[in-house]
């Protein structure tokens, strides 16, 4: 069960500045804790704090920042049953759902801890002309400094620890603003991090009101923004950024291509955990679902069917596979668009009933390629399927989205399969599997309006770091 109350973290410490933020039930509606949130005196503080402990993080030994992550990987598996239950209730995420983020959770945190004591430079000739005799020179990865990072609702846990371990692995003192729907799980980790002996400031979790929050892009004693979230405000808040580096994970209607020698059943079984897997709140979630003609029908039918057997309701039930969405607004906004969809001519497979925050798993086909289903980014239960009959035209109406996130094809050709990698405008292509999948090591995020740069936490790592050469010179005796 979740505590009545939590604090914010500000330079490692717990503050019990009020009881302002409730965080509800999103399965009951109900108000289950209540969170101290931070004001732009507290933001300030934290930055300043960050700044003060920049040295301090900078000289940790590589087996001293290990060390630290390997405690939390200890203690988030000692209390992993209290973080999955905390995601279903702050999130609404079913269980299951709930319990493979603890353990993506872990892996992060474990990854970082190894990545921790390789980070490595290169030593390089630089005679490379005459002028150039008796020189030598060699680079390493030095911190950036003091980082601010925003996480959003829909992975508390997994996407915060994407921004928190890499810089513990680095030592970057960091302040986070985690979502204000899901402040819990960040909680829990700086509750972790203060069981540790990090420099006082290397670390401020503070829940704020979206306002108050401006701090955490403009402030310029900042070094590097990493924001998940919506491209609206992604964009905007690069805008604003200033001269720093600035990291955007944002959003995408992600596609996947079924090709006529796919294997039907396992692409079925697939595009379901793809397509609706935490209730298809998520980047990766497959929206658009391209398929040949000459296995569509028997694809859609297989579809409707195992979709009408997912079972919707309580989050806590092992069960259940579509929980409540993140909130009623969202929700009613989706059904506005399978409505709008509908209007335009397109048919309804499945689903589309909402009562409350909850929206029925829903396919649709023919839809309008004006429609908000093809054209934005849907973050709920809602697919489409269209059909195609030339390879290259299916990669064209990936390319078409104005995201690019990743991307899924089944197919067993070698010859599309590179050809895919080599055209598709996208940040991943997985071959044989949905756009979903993830594994928390690899480069993780997209292009045009998806987003800049790439997570996972030795690419997080170049973000956080800056390169600083040296060079010798030996004179000729």
């Amino acid at each position: 069960m979740l505590k009545e109350k939590y604090p914010y973290y500000l330079a490692n410490k717990p503050v019990f500045a009020n009881e302002d933020l409730e965080v509800t039930d999103k399965y009951s509606g109900e108000v289950a804790t209540k969170v101290a949130m931070a004001d732009s005196a507290a933001i300030d503080a934290a930055i300043g704090a960050a700044c003060d402990a920049e040295k301090a993080c900078a000289k940790m030994a590589a087996y001293e920042r290990k060390a630290i992550l390997e405690h939390c990987v200890i203690r988030f598996r000692e209390r992993f049953d209290e973080l999955a239950e905390t995601l279903c209730i702050e999130a609404g995420k079913p269980i299951k759902d709930a319990q493979g983020e603890v353990s993506r959770l872990i892996d992060t945190f474990q990854i970082a801890a190894e990545e921790s004591v390789r980070i490595t430079g290169e030593v390089m000739p630089l005679d490379i002309s005459a002028r150039a005799k008796g020189y030598s020179g060699m680079w390493k990865r030095v911190p950036i400094g003091a980082c601010s990072f925003i996480s959003p609702f829909n992975f508390p846990l997994n996407l915060a620890a994407h921004k928190v371990a890499p810089a513990l692995a680095v030592g970057c003192p960091f302040v986070l603003k985690p979502a204000s729907l899901t402040p819990i799980g960040a909680l829990i980790i700086g509750e972790v991090l203060a069981e540790t002996d990090l420099p006082i400031g290397a670390f401020s979790i503070l829940p704020c009101k979206r306002e108050g929050a401006t701090l955490f892009t403009e402030d310029e004693r900042l070094k590097l923004l990493s924001f998940t979230g919506s491209p609206a405000v992604g964009w905007q808040l690069k805008a604003k950024a200033g001269k720093k580096p600035v990291v955007l994970e944002l959003g995408g209607n992600a596609a996947v291509i079924v090709d006529e020698d796919a294997d039907i059943d396992d692409a079925v079984d697939r595009i379901i955990f793809g397509a609706f897997y935490q209730s298809g709140q998520s980047c990766i979630g497959v929206q658009r679902i391209i398929i040949h003609e000459r296995v569509y029908d028997k694809l859609r039918d297989k579809l409707v069917v195992k979709t009408r057997a997912l079972k919707m309701g309580d989050p806590k039930d092992p069960e259940t596979f579509i929980g409540p969405m993140i909130s009623e607004k969202e929700a009613t906004r989706l059904e506005g668009w399978i409505k709008e969809a509908v209007a335009q001519g397109a048919t309804l497979l499945c689903g589309g009933n909402r009562d409350g925050n909850m929206l029925e798993a829903t396919l649709l086909e023919n839809v309008d390629l004006s429609c908000k289903v093809n054209t934005e980014e849907a973050f709920g239960p809602l697919a489409s399927l269209s059909r195609f009959s030339d390879f290259d035209d299916a990669l064209d109406t990936v390319n078409a989205s104005q995201f690019g996130l990743q991307a899924g094809i089944f197919t067993r050709d070698l010859y599309k399969m590179n050809k895919a990698w080599n055209t598709l405008e996208v940040g991943g292509v997985v071959i044989g599997d949905v756009p979903s999948w993830r594994v928390d090591h690899m480069p993780y995020g997209g292009v045009k309006e998806s987003g800049l740069g790439r997570e996972g936490i030795r690419f997080a790592i170049e973000d956080m770091t800056e390169l600083r050469l040296l060079v010798i010179r030996t004179p000729e005796k």
